[in-house]
């Protein structure tokens, strides 16, 4: 390889136990892709199928996609009624509890409740916490972030997602929805800016680039082999959300012979979280 330096990338998937199509589609992506670590959503209707399904293929690193936006609560609404509707169902506005989550003081006794409960759920599976990060990336709002980096020891958390994907190579390799992609990009690097220092502190392993926030369900094949001979030196993550119905399109691309083959040709190694050094 030109660049005589290491490269090695974690490809992700999201979502994992929302669905049974989603499953199907991350245990296909890791067994014939390049997939190598998946987020579980305790709360979702199809967790425990997820969870048999990552015990049958162990080298599948998996994390907790921690939700408290757009998706079901592990705690009832008794428990945390600002934070859920009474079917125990998070605002599918993220905007408007991001703005909730940082003004209104009392909320964050719930949301530590909550945040708690998830953890308590995954625990109870017996898998390996390889990574934390949040669905819509809600784990870098700076009240979430806090209570993640206070409590990290309780909580186990050794390797988070730092969401920081680089618009100007992002820009060179794709085309479309640029109002998306530089307000994201903005937000997203901004916050991980601060957040990187107290994940210094904590210890805390992440990669230095991620990749995937500015595609936007747009992770497909012509991407991702634009995006391989010039993956930075070092560690970097793609996460992606594959299924068998939505994004085939993503699935298509982690499966891909071509993916596969340029992998090989760039020697970039595939990792998980836990491999990260």
């Amino acid at each position: 390889m030109g660049r005589n330096k290491p490269r090695r990338l974690i490809v992700n998937a999201d979502d994992f136990g929302r669905s049974h199509s989603i499953n199907e589609a991350i245990v296909r992506a890791h067994q014939d892709g390049i997939l190598t670590s998946a987020s579980l959503m305790v709360n979702e209707p199809d967790c425990a199928e997820a969870v048999s399904l990552a015990r049958q293929n162990p080298k599948l690193g998996v994390g907790l996609h921690l939700a408290l936006v757009c998706g079901r609560s592990a705690l009832p609404h008794a428990a945390i009624p600002g934070l859920v509707d009474p079917q125990n169902r998070f605002s599918n506005d993220p905007v408007a509890a991001g703005c909730r989550f940082f003004f209104s003081r009392n909320l964050r006794s719930q949301l530590f409740e909550e945040i708690d409960a998830q953890f308590k759920k995954f625990q109870a599976t017996g898998l390996l916490l390889d990574h934390v990060n949040g669905h819509l990336n809600i784990h870098l709002h700076p009240v979430v972030f806090a209570l993640l980096m206070q409590n990290a020891p309780r909580w186990g958390i050794r390797h988070l997602r730092l969401t920081s994907d680089p618009m100007a190579l992002n820009f060179r390799l794709a085309n479309g929805k640029f109002l998306y992609r530089i307000s994201h990009g903005l937000i997203y690097k901004a916050l991980s800016c601060w957040a990187r220092p107290a994940l210094r502190r904590q210890g805390i392993r992440h990669t230095q680039t991620v990749f995937g926030l500015l595609q936007n369900a747009r992770v497909e094949e012509d991407f991702i082999l634009r995006l391989l001979p010039q993956l930075p030196i070092g560690d970097s993550e793609l996460y992606s959300h594959p299924s068998l119905d939505e994004f085939q399109n993503e699935l298509a691309a982690l499966v891909s012979p071509s993916v596969k083959a340029t992998v090989q040709k760039c020697e970039i190694e595939l990792i998980r979280y836990q491999d990260l050094p």
